[in-house]
C-alpha cells in the first residue's frame, strides 16, 4: 500500500482485544471517558491531530467489531515504552459486528477487515466510515466528531 494522506484518513482505528467495560470496570455504554491507547511508530502518527474521529475496535471471538467512537483528545506522546495517544471515547449499546461490516460493500474492504492482525492505528475511508455510522441503530445518538471531517 502507498503512504497514506491525510486525506484518506476518516477515522482512526485503535483496536483492543477487550470491549469498553473490560478494560475500564463500571465503563458503561454512553459515558465518555479519556484514556490512552498504545499506538505503533510510524508515519501515521505524524497524521493524528486532536478532534479527529476514532473507534474502539474489539479483536477476537467474543463479539469482534466496534465497540466506542470518539475522538482523539491530544496529540500523539512518546512515552518510555513507546507512543500513546489519548482518546475521548463513547461505547456503544450495542457492538457494530465484524461480520455486518465483512457483508457490507462499502465496509468490507477495511484495513482492520483486511488485516486483523495490524498495528494500531489503523483507519477508515470517508465511505468506511460512513458505512460504520450506517450501521448504528437509528435511535444511538452520534459522537459530534463523528460528524465530519476535520480540517487537514
Amino acid at each position: 500500500m502507498t503512504r497514506l494522506s491525510p486525506g484518506d484518513v476518516a477515522c482512526w482505528v485503535l483496536k483492543s482485544t477487550r470491549p469498553p467495560s473490560r478494560i475500564e470496570a463500571g465503563w458503561a455504554a454512553g459515558e465518555p471517558r479519556v484514556m490512552t491507547r498504545c499506538v505503533r511508530r510510524s508515519y501515521r502518527l505524524g497524521l493524528m491531530r486532536p478532534g479527529q474521529p476514532c473507534l474502539l475496535w474489539v479483536s477476537g471471538r467474543t463479539a469482534p467489531g466496534v465497540h466506542a467512537l470518539g475522538e482523539l483528545a491530544d496529540d500523539v506522546e512518546e512515552r518510555r515504552d513507546g507512543p500513546v495517544v489519548a482518546v475521548r471515547l463513547t461505547p456503544l449499546p450495542s457492538p457494530v459486528p465484524r461480520a455486518d461490516l465483512l457483508a457490507d460493500p462499502a465496509a468490507r474492504d477495511a484495513e482492520v477487515l483486511r488485516m486483523p492482525a495490524g498495528s494500531n492505528p489503523s483507519w477508515l475511508s470517508a465511505g468506511q466510515f460512513a458505512a460504520v455510522l450506517a450501521h448504528l441503530p437509528a435511535a444511538e445518538p452520534t459522537p459530534v466528531a463523528a460528524l465530519g471531517p476535520w480540517p487537514a
